[in-house]
């Protein structure tokens, strides 16, 4: 079992910036590669970013590319989602999650991943 708990959400106007955590319990968190998703009312859920096992290797949708920047740390089992210039398009529920394939390339279908934390909710307006 793998525990994820999302925090960091809130609401901002156009142009500004929040960081999302989300905190990894349970199994060897370094063993998986983790990955943001989120989700609009009325749309499916939909790859945001994620981030290999070592941590050397990230990928984005290309929307989010050059604003968003995805990091973990191996001593805490944090991921962090760093969102700059966001645009009201940004606005939805942030999932985190974890694929327990230990596979060795990044995926970005929501079918994917194992383990899912509870969501927060950014949203972007003026």
């Amino acid at each position: 079992q793998v525990q994820l708990v999302e925090s960091g959400g809130g609401s901002v106007q156009p142009g500004g910036s929040l960081r999302l955590s989300c905190a990894a319990s349970g199994r060897t968190y370094s063993n998986y590669v983790m990955g943001w998703f989120r989700q609009a009312p009325g749309k499916e859920r939909e790859f945001v970013s994620a981030i290999s096992r070592s941590g050397a290797d990230t990928r984005y949708v290309n929307s989010v590319k050059g604003r968003f920047t995805v990091s973990r740390l191996f001593d805490t089992n944090t991921m962090y989602l760093e969102m700059n210039n966001l645009k009201p398009e940004d606005t939805a529920v942030y999932y985190c999650a974890v694929d327990t394939s230990r596979a060795e390339v990044i995926r970005v279908r929501v079918q994917n991943y194992d383990y899912w934390g509870q969501g927060t909710q950014v949203t972007v307006s003026s």
